[in-house]
């Protein structure tokens, strides 16, 4: 993208909805003025291709995240802080959710293939929290099925994240060129249902038993 800066204009008004870096709730952000009311919006018109900077800010009275943004079409293209992919933690043990966390931000930064070499090493991150055994990942993928209770078409699914990352992490692949956006956010959206179903359905199930107690 080249921007000059010697061809600008204000644009108009537009929300962005986006889901907060912050408070991580989904939102229209809106547009910010200066105190004279003035949007603080600015057209490259004579970017290739065209497109506008401007600020926009959390709609959560508690939040109120700034962002920069970059819009072509009134669409949003690039943000800072980078919007992420919703991940909920609670009960996922540390060194799992660090390798998790860094699929995430790789992924919110464009960088794709780093992204799915991290949703491999969270699936090794697991097997380790489960003591699953073999000698490379593809068997204790296998082993780790004797070890947590999964829907079966999880487990299978779980080769085929491995083969992502796998493709990723070998430069003699040439598949690794073939690993962009959408591939990569299906394998942070499956690898976020086993850990669900690993860390967390048995908690839910735990507190709803207890209810059942109380009444």
């Amino acid at each position: 993208m080249i921007l000059n800066a010697a061809t600008v204009s204000a644009s108009g008004p537009s929300g962005v909805s986006a889901r907060c870096p912050a408070c991580r709730q989904l939102g229209t952000f809106e547009p910010v003025h200066t105190q004279q009311g003035a949007l603080l919006d600015i057209s490259l018109t004579s970017a290739d291709p065209p497109c506008a900077v401007g600020h926009r800010r959390c709609p959560n009275p508690s939040c109120r995240t700034h962002l920069f943004v970059i819009l072509r079409n009134n669409q949003l293209v690039l943000s800072f802080p980078p919007v992420r992919i919703d991940f909920d933690a609670t009960n996922i043990p540390a060194s799992v959710v660090t390798a998790f966390e860094e699929a995430i931000t790789c992924h919110a930064n464009n960088c794709f293939v780093a992204s799915a070499i991290m949703v491999r090493k969270t699936l090794e991150e697991l097997c380790r929290d489960r003591q699953a055994q073999g000698k490379d990942l593809r068997e204790r993928i296998r082993d780790l099925g004797t070890k947590i209770v999964l829907p079966q078409e999880l487990l299978n699914g779980l080769d085929d994240l491995r083969l992502l990352g796998n493709d990723a992490a070998h430069i003699e692949s040439r598949e690794y060129e073939k690993i962009g956006k959408e591939e990569v956010e299906i394998g942070i959206e499956f690898a976020k249902e086993v850990l669900k179903a690993t860390y967390q359905y048995s908690a839910l199930l735990a507190r709803l038993k207890s209810l059942q107690k109380q009444a």
